[in-house]
C-alpha cells in the first residue's frame, strides 16, 4: 500500500473524528465553540464529513488517492491560509456570508492551524515522486 493510500486512511479517521466533535459532551463551551476556538456549525460537520467519505473511498484505488491527496491539500490549505488572512475561509462560504474578521492574529492562526497542516501535509504527500 502506498503513502497516499495510507494518507488517505489517516484522514478517513482524522476528519471522522473532527465531524464528531461538536456531539461529544464536554467539547464545547457556552457559546458552541469547540475546545474554546472553533465554531463548528451544520456546514462544516458536512464538509468534513464529505472529505472523510472522499478520503475513505480514495484509499482503495492508487490513483483516487494521489489525486484526493492533491486536491484536499489545495483545497484545505488555501482554505486555511485565507483564514489566517482574513479570518474566516471559503470551504464553508464564511467569506461570503461572514466577510472578513477582525480577530487577533495568534487566534486567527490558531483557529486555521488545523487547516493549513492537514492541508499541506495531504498536498505534499500527493505532490512527492513515487519511489518504485
Amino acid at each position: 500500500m502506498d503513502v497516499n493510500r495510507i494518507g488517505c486512511i489517516a484522514y478517513f479517521v482524522i476528519l471522522g473524528i473532527v465531524t464528531s466533535l461538536n456531539y461529544i459532551p464536554g467539547l464545547t463551551d457556552a457559546e458552541g465553540r469547540t475546545f474554546g476556538i472553533f465554531a463548528l456549525d451544520i456546514y462544516d460537520d458536512a464538509l468534513h464529513g464529505a472529505s472523510a467519505l472522499w478520503a475513505g473511498v480514495s484509499a482503495l484505488n492508487a490513483r483516487a488517492a494521489r489525486f484526493y491527496m492533491r486536491t484536499f491539500g489545495a483545497l484545505y490549505l488555501s482554505d486555511g491560509l485565507m483564514g489566517l488572512i482574513f479570518g474566516v475561509g471559503y470551504l464553508d462560504l464564511a467569506i461570503i456570508t461572514l466577510g472578513p474578521q477582525d480577530m487577533p492574529l495568534l487566534f486567527k492562526f490558531l483557529a486555521n492551524l488545523p487547516h493549513i497542516a492537514l492541508g499541506a501535509i495531504a498536498l505534499f504527500l500527493g505532490l512527492r515522486r513515487q519511489v518504485a
